[in-house]
């Protein structure tokens, strides 16, 4: 398993009337995560995409614990349980705030897709060789 962290911290407008993180700004939270996972595994997501792959989201699920509220410091966990071998990749998050309590968890599915034709395709041997390396 590779993880990695990052934080961020909540902004006003990511909130609602109560200082509450609105739950939809929790998935754009786990995808700032993901990137910086493929960028800390020398993996830089615009490189991929150079390459004619994207990645699109086909599932998220998350489990909400507790609230983040304005101007908490979040930490994101990002998991890379297993290395891809097919078409999909998969990711595990755990939110904490600063006390470190756990937030929220989840788990996402994304898609290799070729850009030019618009269907799946395997991970890239590139990709899964550094991934490999790491692992």
């Amino acid at each position: 398993m590779i993880s990695t962290r990052i934080s961020i911290r909540v902004r006003y407008g990511e909130t609602d009337q109560m200082g509450v993180v609105y739950h939809g700004n929790y998935a754009t939270y786990c995808e700032v995560a993901r990137v910086e996972f493929f960028r800390e595994m020398g993996l830089p997501y615009k490189e991929l995409e150079d390459k004619g792959i994207m990645l699109p989201v086909t599932e998220l699920n998350l489990k909400f614990h507790k609230p983040a509220y304005y101007d908490e410091l979040l930490e994101i966990k990002t998991f890379l349980p297993e290395i891809p071998r097919g078409v999909r990749i998969h990711f595990t998050y755990e939110i904490y705030n600063e006390k470190q309590e756990l937030l929220t968890t989840g788990v996402s599915t994304l898609a290799f897709i070729d850009m030019q034709t618009r269907k799946p395709v395997r991970c890239p041997q590139y990709m899964k060789e550094r991934l490999e390396e790491l692992f």
